[in-house]
């Protein structure tokens, strides 16, 4: 796998455009509580495409100004956003009518709550650190001075990957069992580019949401 300026932005500009098309498909299939995660390809391919810019700043190829934003918008997306967007979609999602109820509802919505207590720290630390990025092979390798990164990237995991697989729906479990398969790939082979990485194949992983928006609801059975 090569990642580089312009395959962030080729994968940036599909997965985007995949994700307006998840949104008006929900809009369409009156599935008004699928809205929230159906917007997710649509944020992780504006997060390629803000990472295509990150890519060009370590080459001296943009105004530092305008590096330092894209680095800085390349953090808040993959740190304190995530963590909070897929829980709660997820949550959301489990509400519209037909899903199973109490037991369901109650778990997705602790991890939605563990999600916005993960993304506290990390909205911190990007706010007192500067976050810089270095071309380490062909990935990047950001550094923000977390707090604890071990627990937090262990909050973080268990609110992104385990919300999708503990859902209540079929296809949504299948994303999360992609997306946590990514996440071991990704810490077994770029470990210095973690975050990076899983957040590419996250955002690839994500196009099984343009099927799902427009999908009956697929329970457990």
């Amino acid at each position: 796998m090569c990642w580089s300026a312009p395959a962030d932005a080729v994968v940036g500009t599909v997965v985007a455009g995949t994700g307006v098309a998840c949104l008006v498909r929900a809009h369409r299939s009156g599935h008004p509580n699928r809205l929230l995660l159906a917007a997710l390809p649509l944020v992780l391919g504006i997060h390629q495409l803000v990472e295509a810019l990150v890519w060009l700043g370590t080459d001296d190829e943009l105004p530092s100004a305008l590096a330092a934003t894209a680095r800085t918008t390349w953090a808040v997306i993959a740190l304190p956003l995530l963590p909070v967007l897929v829980p709660t979609g997820v949550w959301y999602a489990a509400r519209e009518p037909g899903h199973p109820t109490a037991p369901a509802h109650r778990r997705l919505a602790l991890l939605a709550a563990l999600g916005a207590t993960v993304a506290i720290p990390l909205a911190t630390a990007l706010a007192t650190h500067p976050v810089t990025a270095a071309p380490h092979g062909h990935t990047l390798d950001y550094s923000i001075g977390i707090p604890h990164p071990a627990l937090l990237l262990t909050g973080y995991l268990i609110t992104t990957v385990g919300s999708l697989l503990l859902s209540p729906d079929r296809l949504l479990r299948q994303l999360g069992l992609l997306t946590a398969a990514g996440a071991l790939a990704c810490a077994l082979l770029w470990r210095l580019a973690f975050v990076s990485t899983w957040c590419a194949l996250a955002a690839l992983a994500s196009l099984l949401l343009l099927h799902w928006t427009g999908h009956p609801r697929t329970n457990r059975h």
